[in-house]
């Protein structure tokens, strides 16, 4: 009763919705799409604009050299060159190659401004501007150039470009030697399980890098990544020398000298390293260093740094020791590095780009095209969202209808676009759903009808042995529990269909030989076929075809549909059972049942594996089983990934087909 009642009142509310008031515009699809496309539009103006300006005042900056963000490839080159020659001979073949690719005018000077190199190819070069666009100087990197010129990897602190190595850079025969070593490391730890790469610096020395950046991974393993640390004598020496022009600075100011380590810091050099590290070694304070040379075990004695107090550690002393390690550095390389020189990037014809003049006939143009383009965009939202709220409306009264439990009804599809798709998806659903109720309500009726059968008779045998019209003895028994065994073959048809829908129905799946399932399903039907003078044959099968099923529920598939062909073949028929794999060889296996039966009419045909349904309308039980069979036979198949289908001729017989996926092949 309250449910009728709840449905009478969403009738009523429903009678009342034409006359309520329209909903507010600032609450509407439509007022939600006009506000969204105006600050759409607004937006698309003000970005436009922006991007305008931001595009011409980067092109000026660009002209004026003030930008050289898209010349860093410019600088990182000639920073490169400069960083691996002692001189500035020979470059002129670099600018013009990067003149050439950048389309601009690239010109190097001395610090006098004395030519070095200039890709101009006018007999008399433009002069060039007053301000250069940068300094080349490997010592004294642009930080900010060289960080976008290096993808991002950025500097060292003291602004010495990291590809200056030059007393540290290797031999090529202390190159091989090293690089034999990392190979063999990268090999043990292959074989530990860890990759890894070599990877070759600036100097030439090779470093063991581990995939995924975890240098901790190579710690328990027996590849000892510390042979790969050892310096050369090469090494050695210069980072000997180092120490002594760090100290000669740090003397100078009245302070002890220091031992530096193979990374550049001082102090205790059994922890400035990391074994298997994967990167550069990192300073204890912001230092660079061209390549990791940590404290040779091999070298002999006479060959290794002298032995000094290391400083008391503090700030004060720190930051002394890192400014004269810095000078050191420079002083150490200044010899193997060409010298500074100036950069000038601009135009060919030296001609620069015109201002951007925001005057105000400008200004008033801008507005102007930003009006009209609003203006167009809110008629165009208007428009649109009229045309969307129309179906949408239809499609929210034929829900609410549906949900009132009136008759679904279908709404008008305007057309193909998202709309009209959503209303014809709608109608889809609507007639499914109708078809769905009529499905319920027959199913119902037919569980009903199937029940009430075996019950009736077990009901009216007891009955009559209560009021003594029949006899308990064996046969009364029997007939009792032929309609007992007949009510629970329904109700585990009922409950295996059950699980199907919910996708519970629980497959034990393993390798199943197809031929010997078809004699096991044929010997078990056999006896039920020469009672009615029925041939139950199986055909020949290809002898080691497998499938991956689950064994039991596959045979109670093939014997619904062997039952099912027995039941409707005459006596004198034949019922054949054939097992073959699809034409394509894909590994698709097919079981065929087929009859010499009375066949099926076209006409209901196509609902053989519907639940309850069957040909003969009585419902008898001497024409038919329950009517679950062939409805359960598609459930299987499907939970095993297979299909079935049916073709039959009437008079002539039926041929039922399941198409199962084959058992992959086994390895090897």
């Amino acid at each position: 009763m309250r449910r009728a009642r709840g449905g009478n009142d969403g009738s009523d509310s429903l009678r009342e919705t034409p006359g309520r008031a329209r909903l507010p515009l600032r609450r509407s699809l439509l007022g939600r799409l006009l506000a969204v496309s105006a600050l759409v539009a607004a937006c698309s103006v003000a970005a436009t604009a922006w991007i305008a300006v931001q595009t011409t005042s980067g092109a000026i900056k660009q002209e004026q050299g003030q930008n050289l963000t898209a010349d860093a490839r410019i600088y990182d080159t000639l920073l490169d060159y400069s960083a691996r020659n002692p001189t500035w001979d020979g470059v002129g073949a670099t600018v013009r190659e990067l003149a050439r690719e950048s389309g601009r005018r690239v010109a190097l000077t001395t610090q006098g401004r004395q030519p070095l190199a200039d890709s101009a190819t006018a007999a008399t070069a433009p002069a060039l501007p007053p301000q250069a666009s940068a300094v080349v100087d490997p010592l004294s990197v642009d930080t900010v150039l060289a960080a976008r010129g290096t993808d991002g990897q950025g500097t060292a602190a003291d602004r010495i470009d990291p590809r200056v190595v030059g007393p540290f850079r290797l031999s090529a025969a202390d190159g091989r030697t090293l690089r034999r070593t990392a190979d063999d490391k990268v090999e043990c730890l292959n074989r530990a399980g860890i990759a890894s790469d070599v990877v070759v610096g600036a100097s030439g020395r090779p470093r063991v890098q581990i995939v995924g950046n975890d240098p901790e991974r190579a710690l328990g393993t027996r590849c000892d990544l510390a042979a790969l640390d050892t310096p050369t004598r090469s090494e050695q020496k210069a980072l000997d020398a180092l120490t002594e022009l760090a100290d000669a600075c740090l003397k100078r100011q009245g302070r002890e000298g220091v031992q530096l380590n193979s990374d550049l810091s001082w102090g205790d050099p059994a922890s400035s390293t990391v074994p298997g590290e994967t990167g550069p070694l990192v300073p204890r304070v912001p230092l660079p260093a061209p390549a990791p040379v940590p404290t040779p075990r091999d070298a002999p004695a006479e060959d290794a740094a002298p032995s000094v107090v290391t400083p008391e550690r503090t700030g004060e002393n720190d930051r002394a020791i890192a400014s004269c390690v810095s000078a050191a550095r420079s002083e150490q390389l200044s010899s193997y590095v060409a010298s500074p020189a100036l950069l000038f990037i601009g135009d060919e014809g030296g001609a620069t780009l015109p201002g951007f003049d925001l005057s105000p006939a400008n200004t008033a143009r801008i507005a102007g095209a930003a009006a009209l383009v609003l203006a167009l965009t809110v008629g165009a939202s208007v428009f649109a969202g009229a045309r969307l709220v129309r179906p949408l409306h239809a499609l929210t009264g034929a829900a609410q209808r549906m949900r009132d439990g009136e008759q679904p009804e279908s709404v008008p599809v305007s057309g193909d676009d998202e709309v009209g798709r959503l209303a014809a998806a709608f109608n889809d659903m609507s007639a499914h759903r109708a078809r769905l109720e009529e499905q319920r309500k027959a199913m119902v009726s037919d569980v009903a009808h199937e029940l009430r059968t075996p019950l009736s008779n077990i009901r009216g045998w007891l009955e009559a042995a209560q009021d003594g019209l029949a006899d308990p003895d064996p046969a009364f028994v029997s007939s009792l529990l032929e309609e007992a065994v007949l009510l629970q073959h329904i109700i585990d048809d009922l409950q295996d269909l059950a699980a199907a829908d919910a996708g519970v129905l629980r497959l034990h799946p393993e390798s199943v030989g197809i031929r010997e399932l078809l004699s096991q399903v044929a010997a078990a039907h056999q006896a039920r076929a020469e009672n009615a003078g029925v041939t139950l044959a199986v055909t020949a099968t290809a002898p080691g075809r497998t499938l991956r099923a689950d064994p039991v529920r596959l045979r109670q598939a093939v014997g619904n549909l062997v039952s099912n062909a027995v039941r409707h073949t005459p006596e004198g028929g034949r019922v054949t059972l054939r097992a073959y794999a699809h034409e394509e060889g894909d590994g698709t296996v097919l079981v065929e049942v087929a009859d010499t039966g009375s066949g099926i009419p076209p006409e209901d045909l196509p609902h053989v594996f519907d639940r309850f349904w069957r040909a003969e309308k009585s419902r008898s039980r001497r024409t038919g089983g329950s009517g679950l069979g062939l409805a359960i036979v598609r459930k299987l198949v499907e939970a095993h990934g297979g299909t079935v289908d049916a073709t039959s001729v009437e008079g002539e017989g039926s041929t039922f087909v399941l198409r199962l996926p084959g058992a992959p092949p086994s390895g090897p």
